[in-house]
């Protein structure tokens, strides 16, 4: 088969998909929140049932890609384990308890020949969602887009194929039982790359486009897109531990930030030490990263009191490693940190450690990230803990979403003119 070819049988296959899709679509946006709920609730209850076999299909994958010789950091992303799928149950029930963000009066006031005007919000529509090695990204887009009555198209990873189209069968499954049309959530079952190409520029067939992935995907969705995108481009976070950073809350956070999941979007990839306290807190960090086993790679000045770690090279800062690797330089003062991170930072999520409260203040006013934290781990730059639930994703762009992408921001909205016989002059 020509490429030609392969990209014509491409586009119709994604076409035959967003036909169902806006099919979908009228009785997703018709339907009541208790139907939706349902949906989301019965979905659990089924993942819940059939954990063993979610398992025996998330262990065809990762034995693929350790046969592939793929990153422990990536296996890691790839791996179901049962309180992963319990995670996925957990989100499932916490989406359905949240408020529905479709028919929200966001605005309502009168103009002064009585016309009253309102803001009310509605589905986006189609979702287009690519992603590549997290299984779980599957349950989290179905669920998202369930509960705001939009549709939405998967085409994971064939890393992640086994898993998504299992996950995709048992939330459609959920719609079933409630109702629904199933095809408001289709998982792409073929891995061929053209097919992402079809997504991307499907006009009038997707609304919007969210990938979930390295650097290579975004940068080529962000480049091929003909229809809007949600994107961030890397998860370059950084923590600043500040003069005034209280030792042990530094040290704690610190390896939290790095180490609890080192391939997660939200982990910390770069420390700043202020110079003030490079003899006094940085040592302690730096033990606790190195017990915890993570590669240290310091700028000159953190080297001579810590020598025994890492030099780094320039490369290493404003890269996303998704490893046990850190790297770590020192830094004069606050404005010294802050200008660190606007050269180098990727507007996804920075924190700053310190006891002085004015500091924090300005640290957060001067950076322009879409999540800034004080003292606390970089980690919490989830939906989830932020209590919406789940993401798909966190968004760095300006436009219509920022920060994690859940119900609210999978919403637009339309305005209601009420009036009385009005006419324009």
């Amino acid at each position: 088969m020509t490429e030609h070819d392969a990209k014509t049988d491409a586009k119709i296959a994604i076409a035959r998909l967003t036909d169902h899709a806006h099919q979908a679509r009228q009785h997703m946006y018709q339907a009541t929140i208790d139907q939706r709920n349902l949906a989301l609730l019965s979905a659990a209850k089924y993942i819940e049932a059939h954990m063993a076999e979610l398992l025996a299909a998330n262990a065809k994958d990762v034995d693929k890609a350790r046969t592939a010789e793929l990153t422990e950091a990536y296996i890691d992303r790839l791996t179901l384990t049962e309180d992963r799928i319990q995670g996925m149950i957990n989100a499932l029930r916490d989406i359905a308890g949240l408020n529905d963000p479709v028919g929200v009066e966001l605005a309502r006031w009168s103009r002064p020949n009585g016309l009253d005007i309102s803001r009310i919000s509605t589905p986006l529509g189609v979702l287009g969602v690519i992603f590549e090695s997290r299984p779980n990204v599957t349950v989290d887009a179905a669920a998202l887009a369930i509960k705001s009555a939009n549709c939405v198209i998967l085409r994971g990873g064939s890393s992640s194929i086994n898993s998504a189209i299992l996950l995709g069968d048992m939330m459609r499954h959920g719609l079933r039982e409630a109702g629904l049309p199933e095809d408001a959530v289709q998982v792409i079952k073929d891995v061929d790359r053209a097919l992402v190409g079809a997504m991307l520029t499907a006009q009038g067939g997707i609304d919007v486009i969210v990938p979930r992935g390295g650097r290579s995907l975004v940068e080529r969705v962000q480049a091929e897109a003909k229809i809007p995108v949600f994107a961030h481009l890397e998860g370059i976070c950084h923590i600043y531990v500040h003069a005034d950073a209280d030792p042990e809350l530094a040290k704690s956070v610190v390896v939290n930030a790095k180490m609890r999941r080192t391939g997660i979007c939200g982990a910390a990839e770069t420390l700043l030490i202020d110079n003030a306290v490079i003899n006094s807190i940085w040592p302690d960090i730096a033990a606790a990263l190195r017990d915890a086993r993570c590669q240290i790679r310091g700028d000159a000045a953190t080297r001579a009191v810590c020598p025994w770690i890492d030099a780094a090279t320039e490369d290493d800062f404003g890269h996303e490693f998704l490893d046990a690797i850190i790297a770590v330089k020192a830094v004069d003062h606050v404005d010294d940190a802050i200008a660190h991170i606007r050269q180098h930072g990727s507007d996804h999520t920075e924190a700053i450690l310190t006891a002085d409260a004015d500091i924090a203040e300005y640290f957060v006013s001067q950076i322009d990230s879409s999540i800034v934290m004080i003292n606390a781990s970089t980690q919490f730059a989830d939906g989830g803990e932020f209590g919406m639930g789940a993401e798909l994703g966190i968004a760095t762009g300006r436009i219509h979403a920022r920060g994690p992408v859940s119900i609210e921001q999978l919403t637009c909205f339309k305005y209601i003119v009420r009036g009385n016989g009005q006419t324009r002059a």
